[in-house]
C-alpha cells in the first residue's frame, strides 16, 4: 500500500468545505496555517508539492455578497475573478515564513485535451518545482465555459497529477475514504482501506457528496481515481478537516488507498508509445547516441523532416539508416522543425524571430524502442 513516506511528487487537493468556514465565508486560517506546516515537512524531505485548491467562488461569492445556492455562470465567474486573488494570496502569506514560494496557475479542460496545451503547462509546473515553488492550481472559472470546464478539482487533481508524473495524489475530503455506500445516510457502509483495482462494483457504490460548499461526491472522486492510477499515480480520500491532515494521514487516520498498477514515467511512456506519429524527423548517428544515453533530442542532430504535424503532436524518430528509434512529443511545427534543424539551439530565435525551447523533443516526453 502507498504511503506519505514513499512519495517523491506529491499533489494534494483542497476542497472549498475545508478551506472556507461555513458560517463567515471567510478562510480558515487556523487551518491553512497546519496544511503548510505539513507542506513545509514534506518539502524538508524533497518532496515536489503541488496544491490544486477549491475556494475561489465561496470566497468571491462571500465578498460580493452572492445569495446562497446554485449561483448563474457569470456570478460564479465574478465571484472567481474577485476569490482567486484572495485565495492566492492567502496561500502566499502562509507559505512565505516557511521560506517556500508559490505561483498561481489557473487551468480549464482545453488545457488537458490540447497536446500544445498540454506540454505548456507541464514544462511551466516542471519549471516551477526545479525552482522550489509549489504551484497553487484551480480551474480558470473567471472564463471557463461548461464547454471547457472539468467541472469539479477532484479530476482536475488528477490530470495535473498525470501530467507532472506524480506518484501519489491526496484528496482532502470530508469523507474518510471510499464507502460502499454513503456513510451519513446508511450505517451499515464499510470503508475500504485497499482498492487495487476499480471494478463495475466498486463503481456501483459511488454516492454523491453531501457537502453544503463543495460539488465533488464519490462519484467524481473515483473518475479522478481512474485517471491517476491509469497514470501510475496512488490516490488517497482522507479526512482532511483536522488541523494537520497531512500529519494525520502518515500516523494512520482513516483513508482509501487506490493503488496505482505502473511507474508514472512508464505509464506516461507507455501512453506515448501508443499514439500514431503524424510525422518523421531523422537524426544523425550522434544524436541517435546521445538519445541512447538519455539525452533530449535537440534540433543541431536533425537532418530530416517528413509530416505535417503541429506543436505537441507524436512525431517517430528515425536513424539514418531509417530504422524507428522512437518517437515523442515534439514541441515544434513541421515547419519550424524543418528551418531550426541541423542549427544550435541558440540559434532558434534569430531562425525563427522569436525564442523557442532548447530541446525540439524532451526525453520525458519521448520513448525509445
Amino acid at each position: 500500500m502507498a504511503s506519505l513516506s514513499t512519495a517523491k511528487r506529491l499533489v494534494v487537493k483542497i476542497g472549498s468545505a475545508l478551506l472556507v468556514d461555513r458560517a463567515t465565508g471567510g478562510l480558515r486560517a487556523d487551518w491553512l496555517a497546519g496544511l503548510a506546516a505539513d507542506v513545509t515537512m514534506m518539502r524538508a524531505r524533497g518532496v515536489d508539492m503541488v496544491l490544486v485548491s477549491s475556494g475561489s467562488i465561496a470566497l468571491g461569492r462571500n465578498v460580493l455578497r452572492l445569495p446562497k445556492g446554485p449561483l448563474a455562470l457569470e456570478q460564479s465567474q465574478a465571484a472567481a475573478a474577485v476569490g482567486q486573488i484572495r485565495l492566492a494570496r492567502a496561500y502566499e502569506e502562509v507559505l512565505a515564513p516557511h521560506g517556500i514560494p508559490t505561483g498561481q496557475i489557473l487551468v480549464t479542460l482545453e488545457d488537458s485535451t490540447d497536446r500544445r496545451r498540454y506540454l505548456n503547462s507541464r514544462a511551466t509546473m516542471e519549471t516551477l518545482l526545479g525552482l522550489g515553488v509549489v504551484p497553487i492550481v484551480n480551474e480558470n472559472d473567471t472564463v471557463a465555459t461548461d464547454e471547457i470546464r472539468y467541472g469539479d478539482n477532484d479530476r482536475l487533481a488528477a490530470q495535473v497529477a498525470v501530467t507532472i508524473g506524480a506518484d501519489q495524489l491526496v484528496l482532502l475530503s470530508d469523507v474518510d475514504g471510499f464507502y460502499s455506500a454513503n456513510p451519513h445516510s446508511d450505517p451499515s457502509a464499510r470503508r475500504f482501506d485497499v482498492v487495487d483495482r476499480i471494478t463495475p462494483d466498486i463503481e456501483a457504490m459511488a454516492g454523491e457528496g453531501v457537502s453544503g460548499l463543495s460539488k465533488g461526491g464519490m462519484i467524481t472522486k473515483l473518475m479522478a481515481a481512474k485517471t491517476a492510477t491509469a497514470g501510475g499515480c496512488a490516490l488517497c480520500i482522507t479526512e482532511g478537516s483536522v488541523l494537520r491532515p497531512l500529519s494525520a494521514l502518515e500516523q494512520g487516520a482513516a483513508c482509501t488507498w487506490f493503488t496505482a498498477q505502473l511507474d508514472p514515467q512508464l505509464a506516461r511512456k507507455r501512453w506515448i508509445g501508443a499514439m500514431k506519429p503524424k510525422g518523421e524527423v531523422v537524426v544523425d548517428a550522434g544524436a541517435a547516441r546521445a538519445l541512447a544515453e538519455g539525452s533530449s533530442l535537440l534540433p543541431a542532430g536533425v537532418v530530416r523532416v517528413t509530416g505535417a504535424f503541429g506543436r505537441g503532436d507524436p512525431v517517430a524518430i528515425l536513424t539514418p539508416d531509417g530504422h524507428h528509434r522512437g518517437q515523442g512529443l515534439i514541441r515544434y511545427t513541421a515547419d519550424e522543425a524543418g528551418a531550426i534543424m541541423g542549427h544550435r539551439s541558440t540559434e532558434i530565435a534569430a531562425i525563427l524571430g522569436y525564442p523557442g525551447r532548447a530541446a525540439l523533443i524532451h526525453r520525458d516526453d519521448m520513448v525509445l524502442s
